[in-house]
């Protein structure tokens, strides 16, 4: 098949995610079990969530924060359907789903460079070889019976309120006075998650607070964005599952947090004022029937 779409991408997980959004350009009618039979769950992640697509309104019977769930990252299929898409792809599974998707078409660019401070890493689609995305026509549907009814009765109420006879009151109106609101510039909110889900798919090794190289990566851009907001501080938490002794865990998360801190101040000269190292061993679980979501690093905004 002759590629017809190419999709640029900020990072991994973005790629991925713009893969889906090319997909349903091309296909614009399909339902979330066209999705799922064109992208199977044997593509997922290696680790931690296990499926691809799961429905917006689906968030308490899943991993929550392994999908894309801005409403701009959402897809929705051709019955109206609300779509997330998971968002821990490893690297194996990445190149996974690059071999899968070019049987429809789709080629994946070179990863682009980040924007800077504050530029959301996103990912974007430029149609090949004349190609034309086609466009589904949406019904144009009237207005529901209840609606009308209730239309009616509030222009029949202003009728009669502008028949009735009116006394005029001067009413004194207390001055307010508005004050302004500062608030907190959060425009790397998102960025941070972002590394967070790739240091978590990097893993550590069993029994090891030895960093990946992969991991090394997402800790470099997480250097990247200290360096461009010097105000911004971080707890660096270390969590394990509730397998194995409790007192390893607990210390084995303390070594895999200061691993982290370490990195960034050594390699990436990153102040050390700004960072805190914890472990919390098994104490704070988010999914007690998945050891393999509770094994993670959380970087937590402290100002």
């Amino acid at each position: 098949m002759t590629n017809k779409v190419r999709v640029y991408g900020k990072a991994q997980n973005r790629t991925a995610l713009g893969i889906m959004h090319a997909y349903m350009v091309m296909y614009p009618q399909a339902t979330l079990a066209d999705l799922r039979k064109a992208f199977p769950d044997e593509l997922a992640p290696d680790n931690g969530t296990k499926k691809i697509f799961v429905q917006a309104d689906e968030k308490s019977d899943n991993n929550w924060n392994g999908y894309f769930v801005a409403e701009d990252e959402l897809l929705t299929t051709g019955d109206g359907t609300k779509v997330a898409v998971n968002k821990m792809w490893t690297k194996p599974s990445f190149e996974r789903l690059i071999s899968h998707v070019s049987q429809y078409g789709v080629e994946i660019a070179q990863f682009e460079a980040s924007e800077g401070a504050g530029k959301k890493g996103g990912f974007r689609l430029e149609y090949l070889n004349g190609y034309v995305p086609p466009v589904v026509e949406q019904k144009k549907k009237g207005l529901p019976m209840w609606l009308w009814i209730v239309l009616a009765l509030l222009a029949a109420g202003i009728v009669v309120a502008l028949l009735l006879p009116r006394e005029e009151k001067v009413v004194e109106v207390e001055k307010v006075v508005e004050k302004e609101v500062v608030v907190r510039d959060t425009v790397y909110v998102q960025q941070i998650e972002d590394i967070e889900s790739a240091f978590n798919a990097a893993q550590f090794a069993v029994n090891s607070a030895e960093l990946s190289d992969d991991a090394k990566l997402a800790l470099h851009d997480l250097a990247k964005v200290l360096k461009q907001n010097p105000d911004l501080k971080l707890r660096i938490e270390g969590h394990t599952s509730s397998e194995g002794d409790s007192v390893r865990n607990q210390q084995l998360s303390e070594q895999r947090a200061q691993a982290a801190v370490s990195f960034l101040v050594d390699k990436e000269g990153i102040d050390v004022s700004r960072l805190t190292a914890v472990g919390m061993g098994s104490t704070m679980p988010v999914d007690p029937e998945n050891p393999e979501a509770n094994r993670r690093t959380q970087f937590e905004i402290l100002s």
